[in-house]
């Protein structure tokens, strides 16, 4: 027995093994059966019908024994004898292993064949359908949650939560510090998106200053630095006036300047804050200063015991809450996950150029990772084809397409007689006429 991968059967309705003896009884019978009669017809006297008889028989023969050997010659050789061009399966099982991977690759894999599916069964519909049907939003947070509890049980493992480890270390070890924080930063305020952050920020800080507690902080602030730097004339002054107002008239300056900023486009204030966010990212770009800062940096989070010890601490921390969380029957992962299928459910099926875009962007990516999948998943099956067992492989397809197989068998055998029977007519058609005028 070889050593290759042994190969299973798949289970069946009925049991192949039967069904293929029951068939190979079959052809072998009506072999038998035309052999005795040819032998019959050779020994006795004979006349013309007689003759017909044994014509038919022994071309039925002639044809049995040469679809048996046709048959047989596919999975093995015949009486075990070394002919030529027998045992092609197990001959061939590279070749029929290389030839399956290409054509699954060229007729089920292939790019044209993906977006024709694609497009015949609309993806995004379908989806849309599922996930706004009752009780699967629930299913699929259930499914989350058995996704992440299967995570959470392999990052468990002390070796592989060591290699994590080692894996952030080398990570953090090749960032450039300086020019990654450069990176961030450029992409940040690309088409003038920090000034929507500036816009935000001021907002918040006129509301800020619009509070009666700022206010009376400042005011408070105002009386205590009289009373610390200038305490005699905080004694001749009114303090506590003077706070308010103080207080009154720097918020009204202040929320007069946020508001010309905000209001204006092109504000001087807008222009400095872009050149000074610009000087920055170059100097963290190109500043040796700025590039050992961010080498102390990275060298303190691969060393630094503390940090790793706090790192460790928040990751077991929140390792135990999600396990907590996932243990719950009302996990809130799964009811968030839920709530997010039912809304692009939802989505997806009140928006027509929505799932549209979402069937376009899934062609694209069928296009493009398509050829290396399909590659990847034939190179798969080639190796895996190669690597079965010869003889089970030969086994396996017996007992799936040997049955009908041995209808063959039994068919040759009926033509074989049928062809005989008329050749033996055509050629004996003088004595077959006397004979019936004869008789």
């Amino acid at each position: 027995m070889s050593s290759k991968t042994p190969l299973l059967s798949p289970p069946s309705a009925e049991d192949p093994a039967r069904a293929l003896r029951r068939a190979k009884r079959q052809a072998l019978g009506l072999l038998l059966l035309v052999t005795a009669v040819f032998v019959a017809t050779s020994v006795v006297e004979r006349g013309v019908w007689l003759n017909g008889v044994k014509a038919m028989a022994e071309a039925a023969m002639v044809g049995a024994l040469a679809d048996w050997f046709a048959v047989v010659a596919l999975f093995r050789r015949p009486l075990g004898l070394p002919i030529a061009h027998t045992a092609v399966i197990a001959r061939n099982q590279a070749r029929i292993g290389r030839n399956l991977a290409a054509f699954v690759r060229d007729k089920f894999l292939d790019v044209p064949s993906l977006v024709s599916l694609i497009r015949k069964h609309d993806p995004a519909e379908r989806l849309a359908q599922w996930l706004t049907a009752p009780g699967n939003a629930a299913l699929l947070g259930h499914q989350a949650t058995r996704l992440a509890s299967a995570a959470l049980d392999t990052v468990q493992d002390a070796q592989v939560e060591r290699f994590i480890q080692k894996a952030a270390r080398a990570l953090i070890g090749q960032v450039d510090m300086s020019r990654a924080l450069a990176a961030v930063l450029d992409t940040l305020t690309h088409n003038g998106r920090h000034q929507a952050l500036l816009d935000d920020v001021l907002a918040k800080l006129i509301e800020l200053l619009q509070s009666e507690q700022t206010r009376t902080w400042v005011a408070q602030s105002i009386v205590a630095w009289l009373k610390k730097d200038h305490p005699r004339t905080e004694k001749l002054l009114p303090s506590d006036w003077l706070g308010d107002k103080g207080s009154a008239l720097l918020a009204r300056a202040l929320e007069s300047l946020m508001a010309d900023v905000a209001a204006n486009p092109q504000h001087a204030l807008r222009a400095q804050f872009d050149t000074a966010v610009q000087r920055f990212v170059e100097r963290l770009r190109s500043d040796p200063e700025w590039a050992r800062k961010g080498e102390e940096i990275r060298t303190w989070l691969q060393t630094d015991a503390t940090v790793g010890g706090y790192v460790q601490a928040l990751w077991l921390d929140l390792r135990g809450a999600l396990q907590r969380d996932l243990a719950d029957a009302d996990s809130v992962l799964a009811r968030q996950v839920g709530k997010l299928g039912l809304w692009m459910g939802e989505s997806l099926a009140g928006d027509a150029a929505l799932r549209q875009s979402f069937n376009d962007r899934l062609e694209r990516w069928v296009e493009g990772l398509a050829p290396d999948v399909s590659a990847f998943i034939a190179q798969h099956i080639e190796e895996t084809v190669r690597g079965w067992d010869t003889e089970a492989m030969t086994q396996l397809i017996e007992l799936n397409i040997g049955k009908d197989l041995q209808y063959i068998r039994i068919n040759g055998t009926v033509v074989g007689g049928l062809v005989g029977l008329v050749l033996f007519a055509v050629s004996h058609a003088g004595e077959i006429w006397r004979a019936v005028v004869g008789g």
